[in-house]
C-alpha cells in the first residue's frame, strides 16, 4: 500500500518529531510512505476565523497537491486537520461544482492516524512499549466530526507496560480550539485548567492525545504550573519515541 503524509502545521512547526514517527510506524507495517513536497497549511485557520475565501484558495493548492492517483490514501495525524479536508472542503466549496467535485473525491482517501491504522490496516497491536500511566485526550474534531474513539484506545490498551487510565471530564474540550485560544484567551486558559486538574486527579504521569495543538496546549499549562507530565502524540507511543 502507498499512502501520501499530510504533516499539519503544528507538527511540521512544533514537534516534527511526530512526523517522524508517523513515517517510522508506517514503514514497519510495510506501507510506503510519500511526502509531497509542495503541501502546505490546509487552510482551517482561515477557515476557522470566517475567511472562506482565503480558505478556499488555500484548499486549491491543497487538492492540487494531494488529489493524485499515486497513493491510496493521504494519512494524517491529525484529527481537526483530516477534519478539515474530509468534512469542511466539500461545504466551502458546495456552491462551485467542478472544485466541489474534487474536494467530495478527495475526502473519504484522508484519514486520521490512529483510524487509518485500525480501520485501514487492520492492526490493533503494533508490539509498543512504554512505561507509565497514561490518559487519552480525544481531540474536538475527531470526537465530535470524524467520530473515531475507540482506535486510539485499542492501540494504546496493546502497548505492554502501560496502564491507561479513565479521567473525569475526558470528553471536554481542552480550551485550544485553535484561534479561539488567540481570541477569547482566558476562556481557554480556564479550560485547560479543568483538564490539567482532572489530570492531575487521574494520577497519570503521561497525557497522550492524536493532536500535537492540543497538546501544545496543554503542555504550555503544564509547564506555567510547574508539572512535569510527560506529553506524547500516539505515534510517539507506538514508535517507542516515548523518552
Amino acid at each position: 500500500m502507498r499512502v501520501a503524509l499530510f504533516v499539519p502545521c503544528y507538527v511540521d512547526l512544533v514537534n516534527p518529531e511526530v512526523g517522524v514517527s508517523v513515517v517510522r510506524v508506517l514503514r514497519k507495517l510495510g506501507v510506503e510512505v510519500v511526502y509531497p513536497q509542495g503541501q502546505t497549511c490546509c487552510g482551517q485557520p482561515a477557515f476557522n476565523s470566517g475567511f472562506f475565501d482565503e480558505a478556499r484558495s488555500v484548499g486549491r493548492h491543497f487538492m492540487d497537491v494531494f488529489e493524485g492517483e499515486e497513493w491510496d490514501h493521504v494519512v494524517c495525524p491529525s484529527g481537526s486537520c483530516a477534519t478539515m479536508v474530509s468534512h469542511y472542503y466539500p461545504f466551502i466549496y458546495e456552491n462551485l461544482p467542478d472544485e466541489r467535485d474534487r474536494a467530495e473525491e478527495l475526502a473519504p482517501r484522508v484519514r486520521e492516524f490512529s483510524d487509518f491504522l485500525v480501520n485501514v490496516l487492520g492492526v490493533t497491536d503494533f508490539g509498543a512499549k512504554l512505561e507509565g500511566r497514561a490518559v487519552f485526550h480525544t481531540g474536538c474534531h475527531q470526537r465530535r466530526e470524524l467520530g473515531v474513539l475507540e482506535e486510539p484506545q485499542e492501540l494504546l490498551k496493546n502497548v505492554e507496560n502501560l496502564e491507561l487510565l479513565d479521567w473525569r471530564n475526558e470528553e471536554l474540550c481542552c480550551g485550544f480550539g485553535g484561534t479561539f485560544s488567540v481570541k477569547m484567551p482566558d476562556v481557554s486558559v480556564a479550560m485547560a485548567d479543568e483538564k490539567i486538574k482532572a489530570l492531575v486527579e487521574s494520577g497519570a504521569d503521561t497525557l497522550i492525545s492524536c493532536d500535537s495543538s492540543c497538546l501544545m496546549h496543554l503542555k504550555g499549562r503544564l509547564a506555567r504550573k510547574g508539572r512535569d507530565t510527560r506529553v506524547l502524540h500516539l505515534a510517539q507511543v507506538l514508535d517507542g519515541n516515548g523518552g
